[in-house]
């Protein structure tokens, strides 16, 4: 009697890649790692999501997907004051940050910090310099094109307000990771705003 290959559920076997990608980087996660805490073996990781390098980026999308965007999405409430939705998406994103339920800190900022290493593939490589731009250009786009922005002036220091909002965001996501608790890192949020001058 043949036997049938072990089920099991894709969507929750990336999310647990994810997870160990998140917490020791791209090249600290070993094969044994991933696949014990997917709960599978070897060729079923091969022949549901390809090579590490595959499933690594498979898992940085669904980061991306899960986490990124729907925050990024505050900022386009358009029916909120621009210090509401920019406060609203930093302290959500902060939030994350210091989520005990996830690996604590940013998955891009801590992953592309291994860039430099040489010790990640290039597709993967790649990956991670797209969608882990210095600053965002969304950020550029809100402060270049929103009318509350421009009525203030914001705009014609737009890139530099926007690496503000960056830096304070990896710089919360450095703290979180060391173990710095939210409510600690919230006057840093609501200084950061204050100084680009919405008060």
């Amino acid at each position: 009697m043949a036997t049938t290959r072990r089920q099991f559920d894709k969507d929750e076997a990336l999310n647990a890649a994810m997870k160990v990608f998140w917490r020791k980087g791209y090249a600290s996660s070993s094969l044994a790692d991933l696949t014990k805490t997917m709960g599978i073996n070897k060729p079923s990781m091969y022949s549901a999501f390809g090579n590490k390098e595959a499933l690594f980026i498979k898992a940085t999308q669904l980061y991306i997907d899960t986490i990124i965007e729907p925050t990024g999405e505050l900022l386009a409430i358009k029916e909120l004051p621009l210090k509401e939705r920019l406060r609203n998406y930093m302290m959500t994103a902060l939030a994350l940050q210091c989520d005990p339920n996830n690996m604590k800190g940013c998955y891009l900022a801590f992953c592309r910090s291994e860039v430099s290493t040489g010790e990640i593939p290039t597709q993967a490589e790649n990956m991670l310099k797209e969608f882990d731009v210095i600053p965002p250009p969304a950020y550029i786009d809100l402060f270049k094109e929103d009318p509350e922005s421009i009525e203030l002036g914001l705009d014609k220091r737009a890139y530099e307000n926007a690496m503000a909002v960056f830096t304070i965001l990896k710089g919360t996501a450095s703290m979180a990771r060391s173990g710095v608790d939210k409510a600690s890192l919230e006057f840093c949020i609501d200084s950061v705003i204050a100084g680009i001058g919405l008060k």
